[in-house]
């Protein structure tokens, strides 16, 4: 092979390799209390036909079986078929929609807030650690009412073994 079809090659898988990356938005996370800073769920955040997901793997102090009897009966353009207050907050996708702006930024879609039963516009940003404003890696959790007004939440990367 030649210095030049290996130089081409070489260039090839890493284009590849870029372009199947899990966006870092992907994967577990957990959801921490902005007082104690402990955390609160365990998140799975992931891809399915081009929109973001989200699910809780775990609750901190509760069970796995627990219903999200807070929550309405449905919501518009929620992800699962059924009665939603009847749903365990385990397992269900609370949120859903989000389109990808470009990597690492995912916005149009919802959230719901099991605990409480309301929906907010969502927006996620992945932060990555700057060692200032960002000492760790983060998700930028936004819920929105409208025009802008809402609040974030900085979630925290996991791992698998945290919560199994």
């Amino acid at each position: 092979m030649t210095k030049k079809t290996f130089l081409l090659v070489a260039i090839a898988a890493v284009t590849a390799a870029v372009a199947f990356a899990a966006d870092p938005v992907e994967g577990f996370w957990k959801s921490v209390d902005e007082k104690t800073g402990e955390a609160t769920a365990f998140w799975k955040i992931y891809e399915k036909n081009g929109q973001l997901m989200g699910e809780i793997l775990k609750i901190v102090g509760k069970p796995d079986s627990t219903i999200a009897d807070k929550t309405k009966p449905s919501y518009k353009n929620f992800p699962v078929k059924g009665t939603v207050n009847t749903m365990k907050v385990v397992g269900t996708p609370w949120i859903w929609g989000l389109t990808k702006k470009k990597t690492g930024e995912w916005s149009g879609g919802n959230i719901v807030d099991p605990k409480e039963g309301d929906i907010y516009q969502c927006k996620i940003t992945y932060r990555m650690a700057d060692g200032k404003k960002y000492p760790k890696d983060v998700l930028e959790m936004r819920g929105e009412i409208g025009l802008g007004i809402g609040r974030s939440q900085f979630w925290l990367k996991a791992n698998e073994a945290e919560f199994r």
